[in-house]
Protein backbone atom coordinates (compact mmCIF):
# COMPACT_ATOMS: atom_id res chain seq x y z
CA UNK A 1 0.00 0.00 0.00
CA UNK A 2 1.62 3.45 -0.76
CA UNK A 3 2.35 5.88 1.65
CA UNK A 4 0.10 9.09 -0.04
CA UNK A 5 -2.93 6.60 2.01
CA UNK A 6 -2.03 6.78 5.32
CA UNK A 7 0.56 9.89 5.44
CA UNK A 8 0.27 12.38 7.84
CA UNK A 9 -1.96 9.68 10.15
CA UNK A 10 -1.45 9.46 13.45
CA UNK A 11 -0.71 6.47 15.72
CA UNK A 12 -0.12 6.02 19.02
CA UNK A 13 1.63 2.83 20.55
CA UNK A 14 2.09 1.91 24.09
CA UNK A 15 4.76 -0.48 25.03
CA UNK A 16 6.88 0.88 22.43
CA UNK A 17 10.03 -0.02 23.62
CA UNK A 18 10.61 -3.42 22.71
CA UNK A 19 9.21 -6.83 21.32
CA UNK A 20 5.86 -6.43 18.62
CA UNK A 21 5.35 -2.40 20.08
CA UNK A 22 9.05 -1.31 18.18
CA UNK A 23 8.47 -3.57 15.31
CA UNK A 24 5.03 -2.51 14.98
CA UNK A 25 6.36 1.07 14.96
CA UNK A 26 8.80 0.52 12.54
CA UNK A 27 6.39 -0.97 10.35
CA UNK A 28 3.63 2.06 10.35
CA UNK A 29 6.94 4.45 9.76
CA UNK A 30 6.82 2.33 6.39
CA UNK A 31 3.52 3.58 5.90
CA UNK A 32 4.08 7.53 6.41
CA UNK A 33 2.36 7.34 9.42
CA UNK A 34 3.03 9.53 12.55
CA UNK A 35 3.69 7.90 15.79
CA UNK A 36 4.08 8.58 19.32
CA UNK A 37 5.50 6.26 20.97
CA UNK A 38 4.74 5.38 25.16
CA UNK A 39 6.38 3.25 27.34
CA UNK A 40 8.27 3.64 30.61
CA UNK A 41 11.67 2.95 29.79
CA UNK A 42 12.34 6.36 28.05
CA UNK A 43 16.09 6.17 27.05
CA UNK A 44 14.49 3.17 24.56
CA UNK A 45 11.56 4.79 23.18
CA UNK A 46 13.78 8.03 22.97
CA UNK A 47 16.08 5.87 20.87
CA UNK A 48 13.42 4.40 18.68
CA UNK A 49 11.71 8.06 17.95
CA UNK A 50 14.95 9.41 16.70
CA UNK A 51 15.39 6.44 14.73
CA UNK A 52 12.08 6.90 13.03
CA UNK A 53 11.31 10.50 13.45
CA UNK A 54 8.43 9.96 16.09
CA UNK A 55 7.66 11.37 19.94
CA UNK A 56 8.17 9.67 22.72
CA UNK A 57 6.45 10.20 25.67
CA UNK A 58 6.95 8.59 28.91
CA UNK A 59 3.75 6.59 30.17
CA UNK A 60 2.45 4.13 32.03
CA UNK A 61 -0.58 1.85 31.61
CA UNK A 62 -1.26 1.51 35.36
CA UNK A 63 -1.40 5.73 35.53
CA UNK A 64 -3.91 7.32 34.41
CA UNK A 65 -2.70 10.84 35.28
CA UNK A 66 0.16 9.49 32.87
CA UNK A 67 -1.97 8.65 30.17
CA UNK A 68 -3.93 11.81 30.25
CA UNK A 69 -0.66 13.73 29.70
CA UNK A 70 0.14 11.63 27.18
CA UNK A 71 -3.01 12.01 25.37
CA UNK A 72 -2.53 16.23 25.55
CA UNK A 73 0.74 15.96 24.23
CA UNK A 74 -0.51 14.20 21.05
CA UNK A 75 -3.82 16.53 20.18
CA UNK A 76 -1.04 19.31 20.63
CA UNK A 77 2.14 18.33 18.76
CA UNK A 78 0.25 16.06 16.28
CA UNK A 79 -3.60 16.94 16.04
CA UNK A 80 -4.93 13.74 17.76
CA UNK A 81 -4.49 10.00 17.38
CA UNK A 82 -6.20 7.97 14.39
CA UNK A 83 -4.90 4.83 15.41
CA UNK A 84 -4.16 3.45 18.98
CA UNK A 85 -2.65 0.50 19.41
CA UNK A 86 -3.00 -1.28 23.26
CA UNK A 87 0.28 -3.58 23.10
CA UNK A 88 1.59 -2.95 26.67
CA UNK A 89 1.45 -6.75 28.37
CA UNK A 90 3.18 -8.70 31.24
CA UNK A 91 3.24 -12.61 31.28
CA UNK A 92 4.10 -14.08 34.70
CA UNK A 93 3.49 -17.18 34.22
CA UNK A 94 3.38 -19.22 37.37
CA UNK A 95 0.86 -22.14 39.12
CA UNK A 96 -2.06 -20.05 40.93
CA UNK A 97 -1.28 -19.21 44.51
CA UNK A 98 -1.07 -16.70 47.26
CA UNK A 99 2.49 -16.37 46.32
CA UNK A 100 1.47 -14.93 43.00
CA UNK A 101 -0.92 -12.66 44.29
CA UNK A 102 1.27 -9.12 43.79
CA UNK A 103 1.97 -10.93 39.72
CA UNK A 104 -1.63 -11.31 39.18
CA UNK A 105 -2.79 -7.97 40.53
CA UNK A 106 0.27 -6.57 38.20
CA UNK A 107 -1.11 -8.56 35.06
CA UNK A 108 -4.48 -7.64 35.44
CA UNK A 109 -3.73 -3.80 35.92
CA UNK A 110 -1.28 -3.85 32.50
CA UNK A 111 -2.72 -6.03 30.39
CA UNK A 112 -6.90 -5.26 30.75
CA UNK A 113 -6.92 -2.40 32.71
CA UNK A 114 -3.94 -0.35 31.11
CA UNK A 115 -5.85 -0.90 27.85
CA UNK A 116 -8.72 -0.11 29.18
CA UNK A 117 -7.92 3.06 30.82
CA UNK A 118 -5.58 4.47 27.47
CA UNK A 119 -8.94 3.40 25.31
CA UNK A 120 -10.69 5.98 27.46
CA UNK A 121 -8.12 8.32 27.79
CA UNK A 122 -7.65 8.70 23.77
CA UNK A 123 -11.54 7.66 22.71
CA UNK A 124 -12.12 10.97 22.25
CA UNK A 125 -9.31 11.67 19.74
CA UNK A 126 -10.12 8.05 17.87
CA UNK A 127 -14.21 9.33 17.57
CA UNK A 128 -12.92 12.69 15.67
CA UNK A 129 -10.44 10.45 13.45
CA UNK A 130 -12.48 8.20 12.47
CA UNK A 131 -9.93 5.64 13.48
CA UNK A 132 -8.85 2.34 14.57
CA UNK A 133 -8.31 0.55 17.83
CA UNK A 134 -6.05 -2.21 17.74
CA UNK A 135 -6.00 -4.77 20.90
CA UNK A 136 -3.23 -6.56 21.37
CA UNK A 137 -4.59 -10.28 22.62
CA UNK A 138 -3.27 -13.76 22.53
CA UNK A 139 -3.66 -17.27 21.88
CA UNK A 140 -4.22 -17.71 25.69
CA UNK A 141 -7.33 -15.21 25.30
CA UNK A 142 -9.39 -18.76 23.56
CA UNK A 143 -7.26 -21.54 25.70
CA UNK A 144 -6.16 -21.97 29.12
CA UNK A 145 -3.80 -24.39 30.37
CA UNK A 146 -2.31 -25.47 33.98
CA UNK A 147 0.65 -22.43 34.58
CA UNK A 148 -1.31 -19.62 32.65
CA UNK A 149 -4.16 -18.96 34.52
CA UNK A 150 -4.11 -15.39 35.47
CA UNK A 151 -2.52 -14.35 32.10
CA UNK A 152 -5.08 -15.61 30.10
CA UNK A 153 -7.91 -14.43 32.59
CA UNK A 154 -6.60 -11.34 31.16
CA UNK A 155 -6.40 -12.20 27.65
CA UNK A 156 -9.74 -13.88 27.52
CA UNK A 157 -11.12 -10.28 29.44
CA UNK A 158 -9.50 -8.57 26.52
CA UNK A 159 -11.32 -10.64 23.74
CA UNK A 160 -14.69 -10.09 25.64
CA UNK A 161 -14.15 -6.49 25.86
CA UNK A 162 -12.82 -6.06 22.79
CA UNK A 163 -15.82 -7.62 21.25
CA UNK A 164 -18.32 -5.85 22.82
CA UNK A 165 -16.66 -2.31 22.28
CA UNK A 166 -16.57 -3.47 18.22
CA UNK A 167 -20.32 -3.55 17.91
CA UNK A 168 -20.38 -0.56 20.69
CA UNK A 169 -18.33 1.68 18.47
CA UNK A 170 -18.88 0.60 15.14
CA UNK A 171 -18.69 2.79 12.78
CA UNK A 172 -16.84 5.83 14.05
CA UNK A 173 -13.72 3.11 14.96
CA UNK A 174 -13.13 0.26 14.03
CA UNK A 175 -11.81 -2.39 16.50
CA UNK A 176 -9.49 -5.31 15.49
CA UNK A 177 -7.89 -7.94 18.34
CA UNK A 178 -4.71 -9.52 16.96
CA UNK A 179 -4.26 -12.77 18.91
CA UNK A 180 -0.35 -14.31 18.30
CA UNK A 181 0.76 -16.97 19.97
CA UNK A 182 4.85 -17.32 20.86
CA UNK A 183 6.68 -14.02 19.89
CA UNK A 184 10.11 -13.84 19.97
CA UNK A 185 10.34 -10.87 22.56
CA UNK A 186 11.28 -9.82 26.29
CA UNK A 187 8.04 -11.49 27.64
CA UNK A 188 9.55 -14.36 28.76
CA UNK A 189 12.33 -12.74 30.65
CA UNK A 190 10.41 -11.48 33.53
CA UNK A 191 8.78 -14.64 34.81
CA UNK A 192 9.54 -15.47 38.40
CA UNK A 193 9.02 -19.14 38.72
CA UNK A 194 11.61 -20.78 37.30
CA UNK A 195 9.62 -24.25 36.24
CA UNK A 196 7.07 -21.98 34.24
CA UNK A 197 10.38 -19.45 32.81
CA UNK A 198 11.65 -23.13 31.75
CA UNK A 199 8.94 -24.51 30.03
CA UNK A 200 7.87 -20.93 28.11
CA UNK A 201 11.64 -20.69 27.30
CA UNK A 202 11.74 -23.85 25.54
CA UNK A 203 8.26 -23.58 24.20
CA UNK A 204 9.20 -20.26 22.73
CA UNK A 205 12.61 -21.92 20.89
CA UNK A 206 10.38 -24.12 18.86
CA UNK A 207 7.23 -22.25 18.00
CA UNK A 208 7.73 -18.50 18.60
CA UNK A 209 7.39 -16.34 15.50
CA UNK A 210 9.20 -12.49 15.04
CA UNK A 211 7.60 -9.34 16.22
CA UNK A 212 8.04 -8.06 12.76
CA UNK A 213 5.16 -10.69 11.83
CA UNK A 214 3.03 -9.69 14.37
CA UNK A 215 3.64 -6.50 13.57
CA UNK A 216 3.08 -6.71 9.39
CA UNK A 217 -0.65 -8.09 10.25
CA UNK A 218 -1.12 -4.76 12.24
CA UNK A 219 0.38 -2.64 9.75
CA UNK A 220 -2.48 -4.36 7.09
CA UNK A 221 -5.10 -4.23 9.70
CA UNK A 222 -4.92 -0.41 10.03
CA UNK A 223 -4.12 0.28 6.49
CA UNK A 224 -6.91 -1.67 5.07
CA UNK A 225 -10.08 0.06 3.69
CA UNK A 226 -12.88 0.96 5.86
CA UNK A 227 -15.74 -1.28 5.98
Amino acid sequence: MSTEQTSGQVAVITGASSGIGAATARALAGHGYNLALLGRRLDRIEALAAELGAIAIAADVTDRDSLVTAANRVQVELGGADVLINNAGVMLLAPFSSEQRHELRQMVEVNLLGAMTATEVFLDQLRNGGGDLINISSVAGRTAQAGNSGYAATKWGMNGWSEALRQELQPDIRVSVIEPGAVATELTDHITDPAAKQGAEQLYQQLAITAEDVAEVIAFAVTAPGG
